[in-house]
């Protein structure tokens, strides 16, 4: 069975990706991923918020200790090192191409627009065989119509490829007027690849501590559905690599992928839920769904179950809603119910 696949110019030997998680973050996870058959890595984002934070603590100790002891301010970094707060996650992305055969792929969230550029040159100066750009950004402000904030991530994107040489994917949230146009103007501006979908974590509310706090939810294999459709659709439409993240748990996850028509799988959630060693249990299954299914290679599963291969496309589109509907049978509804009332009760207790 020839599972090979090339994404953003990386021959892999899988499809079978770890996403950006808290497992990427340190080097002996990642050599776990490596030996248990992961193709690849994305390394835990690199937030210019935080870089911004950690420089303003800086600064405040050298406000602090201003006039005392002037031999000793020799100790403190140079103000004018742009990459102050970001040391550790450079030492990673070094230390990571280092210890590893397979291809590392930095992550950034940025905020400003020189910001991007700059810490997007770090990481590819840093080793990174490729760099993802993380755009995760609520459009929350009334005021900012969302053609202007649209603009403004485009420009973003292609400040990054002027800034750097290695190959660049974008990972975007589905939250967009018009995504297959969105989709085609990224690619335009200079991704070679798309990751689809960005997870929003959204806030819960603590009436004890009467604050908005973050909870942590994994995902399940439902949730593979929205990135799967918009794979299958936008298979063969967009001149880019596409990567299928969020819900791949099992090697029938990662085969619906591919079928839709993603050139690779990233997990996170799984192997959080499982370990590293789970990516071993993924390829088997992969490999067996494949015999079983008549496909001798991975490039041959390919996009055969996307839009533009399927008989009926409009399956894929508003067909397929009227489709669930129909298909609704009355006693679904009852134990929907009762399975719902039953997770209440236990969410309350």
């Amino acid at each position: 069975m020839d599972l090979t696949t090339r994404y953003l110019g990386l021959d892999l030997r899988t499809p079978l990706v770890a996403s950006s998680c808290p497992l990427t973050g340190r080097l002996r996870h990642l050599q776990r991923l490596e030996d248990a058959g992961i193709s690849a890595v994305v390394l835990p984002s690199l937030f210019e918020e935080q870089l911004v934070h950690d420089s303003l603590q800086v600064h405040g100790v050298w406000e602090e200790t201003g006039g005392v002891g002037a031999e000793a301010t020799s100790y403190f970094p140079d103000s004018q090192d742009v990459q102050i707060g970001a040391r550790d996650h450079l030492a990673l992305v070094s230390a990571a191409k280092d210890a590893l055969s397979i291809p590392v792929i930095a992550s950034l969230n940025g905020v400003t627009p020189g910001g991007w550029a700059s810490h997007a040159r770090a990481l590819a100066a840093a080793g990174a065989d490729a760099i993802e750009l993380n755009m995760y950004a609520m459009a929350s402000d009334p005021t900012v119509p969302g053609g202007d904030l649209e603009t403004r991530q485009l420009d973003l994107i292609g400040e990054v490829r002027d800034a750097v040489a290695v190959p660049l994917a974008v990972k975007l949230g589905p939250f967009y007027s018009s995504l297959a146009h969105f989709a085609v103007q990224v690619v335009e501006a200079g991704a070679d690849g798309l990751v689809l979908f960005n997870r929003f974590y959204q806030p819960d509310l603590d009436l004890d501590a009467k604050a908005v706090v973050p909870r942590l939810v994994l995902s399940t294999p439902e949730e593979m559905r929205l990135p799967l459709r918009w794979v299958g659709l936008l298979f063969s439409q967009i001149d880019a690599n596409l990567a299928l993240t969020t819900g791949v748990h099992s090697g029938m996850d990662a085969a619906k992928a591919l079928l839709a028509g993603a050139d690779v799988t990233m997990m996170a959630s799984a192997l959080l839920l499982n370990g590293p060693e789970h990516v071993r249990q993924v390829e088997q299954e992969l490999v067996e769904l494949l015999t079983q299914h008549g496909y001798d290679s991975v490039t041959q599963l390919r996009g055969s179950y996307s839009r533009v291969s399927m008989p009926d496309p409009v399956g894929w589109e508003r067909a397929n809603y009227l489709h669930v509907l129909a298909s609704w049978a009355p006693f679904q509804a009852v134990g929907a119910a009762q399975a719902y009332r039953s997770v209440s009760d236990h969410a309350v207790q």
